[in-house]
């Protein structure tokens, strides 16, 4: 008998002393959580006071700690804290104050100059000032006067170089005033803008582009796509490759044109486009 409750009441003792063990445990790993829970929050406010200042309009703010206190400025929803513009700002109305600015509704001057449009933009957002980002500069009466961005610039350079490749044939029409001119720079623009280059026939390079000719009978532009010299001139893949590859990138083209809203119709047996006007 006693043989047979040795096992039983070693098998209950073994189990609570496992439970025992187990509660021990985890007590012991809860407070260790507890404290470095704690531990963490309170690293992170220290974090978080010693960083604050490192926010892009926090930086702007702090830059002008020595000019005073940061100004006021009254909208129509409000009085409205703004980030004033940096100590080494340009003053309003001087000619090297290009940059971007937080402007009201009627387009007054509320803070910057910033490095770019997100920096403004951010600090429009974190400081909830109703106010947009714009590139200019500003004049004495606080208000700005816009001026082509950086990317315009850019752009309108880039642009630029495309055109200079028309060919010869444009010389003569090219004018301010002549409606054609307006239809070709856009027609070229709208090329640029969707990864397709101009052929460059002034220059007389091998690769290929879009090619862009005058129809004065119509008042448009005649577009097709020139393929590299090695295909088109040296037939590096056969005659029937060539003009199964110009057929589709005239059509391509053509489709493109049409998809940016211009009035296209498919000129001759080869696919030329005809465009006559912008939607």
């Amino acid at each position: 008998m006693d043989a047979m409750l040795l096992w039983p009441t070693a098998s209950v003792l073994g189990f609570l002393l496992c439970t025992a063990v187990v509660i021990a445990l985890g007590t012991s790993s809860t407070a260790r959580y507890e404290y470095a829970r704690a531990a963490a929050q309170q690293s992170a406010q220290r974090a978080a006071a010693r960083t604050a200042g490192t926010h892009p309009a926090g930086r702007r703010a702090a830059g002008s700690a020595g000019a005073g206190t940061q100004p006021k400025v009254r909208s129509q929803a409000g009085a409205v804290a703004v980030k004033p513009a940096p100590a080494h700002a340009p003053a309003a109305g001087t000619g090297d104050a290009h940059g971007w600015w937080l402007v009201d509704d009627a387009a007054r001057v509320l803070a910057g100059p910033f490095a770019d449009q997100l920096d403004a933009d951010w600090a429009a957002l974190s400081g909830d000032l109703p106010a947009v980002a714009a590139f200019g500069v500003p004049r004495p009466d606080g208000t700005l006067a816009p001026r082509p961005t950086p990317a315009d610039r850019a752009w309108l350079t880039e642009l630029g170089d495309q055109l200079d490749r028309l060919p010869e044939d444009w010389d003569a029409l090219l004018t301010d005033t002549d409606p054609l001119t307006t239809l070709v720079v856009e027609v070229a623009a709208a090329l640029a803008e969707a990864g397709l280059p101009l052929y460059d026939a002034a220059g007389g390079a091998a690769a290929g582009g879009v090619c862009l000719v005058p129809e004065t009978g119509s008042c448009g532009v005649l577009v097709s796509w020139r393929t590299h010299d090695r295909m088109s001139v040296q037939g590096s893949r056969g005659d029937s490759v060539h003009t199964a590859v110009q057929e589709l990138m005239n059509t391509a083209v053509a489709d493109t044109l049409a998809e940016l809203g211009f009035v296209v119709q498919t000129s001759g047996s080869t696919g030329v486009t005809l465009v006559t006007a912008l939607r």
